[in-house]
């Protein structure tokens, strides 16, 4: 019983697994790679190669976040998800562009026009979760530290401890299903922002999704009518 009781702080101090962050990386590039020539800005192999060399020696090197880490690695990942970042805000740009200065579409480039409007609104839904999870109480590395920075996001489980486990943090899911909620309502839902920089990231995410899904789609429907 004793050595049950002396292996969880061990155990909680091991910090989050880097997999979710890195699958959610691979699955944003899979996205880009299969957008249309004329919706992405140079060579399309520049930013998978760039991302690859950067994510796969990182994931290797840390497969689990926590507050020992060297803090290059924190860096070194808050650069993956701004280059992907900037990536698709071209791609939305471009894509916008396209439609409001591209003249007359066929019916299939209008079909192709919401796929691509899908495909760069999930992408920032992957994005953002991403942002959320390196953000909140200072990223991984913070969410291992005793005690815990002040929270960037208000969880429906921190507000009522009693739904929630004894010990419950949020994982990449939770962060990703926000993401999600705040991209598909164009607002916060379940979970509230606290800081100024939450505040900006979902307003940022929601308008951006709102600009995918109003001017692009809708566009887009236009088209094959």
């Amino acid at each position: 019983m004793t050595e049950s009781v002396q292996s969880e702080p061990k155990a909680a101090n091991k910090g989050e697994p880097h997999w979710p962050a890195s699958l959610a990386v691979v699955l944003a590039l899979a996205l880009y790679v299969t957008l249309p020539d004329r919706l992405i800005l140079g060579p399309r192999w520049v930013l998978p190669v760039l991302e690859l060399a950067l994510l796969v020696p990182l994931t290797l090197h840390s497969p689990r976040r926590h507050h020992e880490e060297a803090s290059w690695v924190r860096r070194v990942s808050v650069g993956l998800i701004a280059l992907v970042n900037l990536a698709n805000v071209a791609n939305l740009a471009l894509l916008a562009h396209y439609l409001v200065v591209g003249g007359h579409q066929s019916p299939d480039q209008g079909r192709q026009l919401i796929y691509s409007s899908f495909q760069i609104w999930l992408t920032n839904v992957l994005i953002f979760g991403l942002w959320y999870w390196e953000l909140d109480r200072c990223g991984p590395t913070g969410r291992t530290r005793d005690p815990l920075p002040r929270p960037d996001f208000m969880f429906p489980q921190m507000a009522n401890p009693d739904i929630a486990p004894p010990g419950w943090k949020p994982s990449f899911l939770d962060y990703s299903y926000t993401s999600f909620t705040n991209a598909s309502a164009f607002s916060p839902t379940d979970t509230m922002p606290l800081t100024s920089i939450a505040k900006i990231l979902m307003g940022i995410q929601s308008t951006a999704s709102l600009l995918t899904v109003v001017l692009v789609a809708a566009r887009a429907v236009n088209v094959l009518g």
